[in-house]
């Protein structure tokens, strides 16, 4: 299937790790030009080389912090210099961050919707007159199935990321008279940097959990009986910025192997 992605221009942030990564591959594989955008230029150069290994794809990588506003405004002339425009914008930046009422702090607020919820809105603001310009523009926000139910002991990652699906019913009904999709993935537990993280404390104090044990009590409460694979929530990512969604727009669609308790 031909997603008519060749030329246009992508910009993916939280894009040198994890679903961020996956989403740009998918992508650069299917023609589009690609920046990813991450806090650290080291990671993100070979995050670039690993992406245009496999995809034979263009890619360039510019650092920038998305929850300070000149920061993005900086990455995203950088874009538009570099490609001439911007028609794709994947909102992915963001971990996940989980405590009860009686333990958060404000600065735990504030690190999360900094980035989660300012981030998203200062790289929509300073996308929107390219998105405009495109006249088939998309906007995909990384949110989780905890924005739709939230559990306890969830935020503030719920409370960010009920905004972030909240944000992206308003912008799609905003921005339609541009023909600019706005769409969310709700993803649940995947293979990622912070996953990988969390088994290297693990392993330090026992050698003997491997990764593959890791994966396997992260993803046996799972319905799929598994954990997720990046790449499968990069795939969607790909398919709602291309031209074969083009009817699809403020809507929430779960990636997480049938966790969820909400459709």
């Amino acid at each position: 299937m031909d997603l008519e992605l060749t030329g246009k221009i992508a910009i993916v942030t939280g894009g040198s790790d994890g679903i961020g990564k996956a989403a740009a591959t998918s992508m650069a594989r299917e023609g589009a030009r690609v920046a990813i955008v991450a806090r650290t230029q080291e990671k993100l150069d070979n995050a670039v080389a690993e992406i245009k290994a496999e995809t034979d794809g263009v890619v360039i990588g510019v650092a920038a912090d998305v929850s300070v506003e000149s920061d993005v405004q900086a990455m995203v002339a950088r874009v538009v210099d570099e490609f001439g425009g911007v028609d794709i914008l994947v909102n992915n930046a963001g971990t996940s961050s989980a405590t009860t009422l009686e333990l958060m702090t404000d600065e735990d607020l504030r690190v999360d919707f900094g980035i989660k919820i300012y981030g998203a809105i200062y790289c929509a603001r300073a996308v929107l007159p390219y998105l405009k310009a495109s006249g088939t523009g998309a906007i995909i926000n990384t949110t989780t199935p905890g924005g739709k139910a939230s559990g306890p002991g969830g935020q503030p990652t719920s409370l960010s990321r009920a905004s972030g699906i909240s944000l992206t019913k308003s912008w799609a009904g905003e921005l339609a008279e541009h023909n600019i999709r706005v769409n969310t993935i709700c993803v649940g537990v995947l293979k990622s940097g912070q996953h990988r993280t969390r088994w290297e404390a693990a392993n330090a104090k026992d050698p003997s959990y491997t990764l593959e044990d890791h994966w396997k009590v992260v993803g046996k409460n799972v319905p799929l009986g598994r954990i997720g694979e990046a790449r499968e929530a990069g795939d969607v990512i790909c398919f709602l910025a291309s031209a074969r969604a083009s009817y699809i727009t403020g809507t929430a669609i779960n990636v997480d192997g049938g966790t969820a308790p909400v459709v």
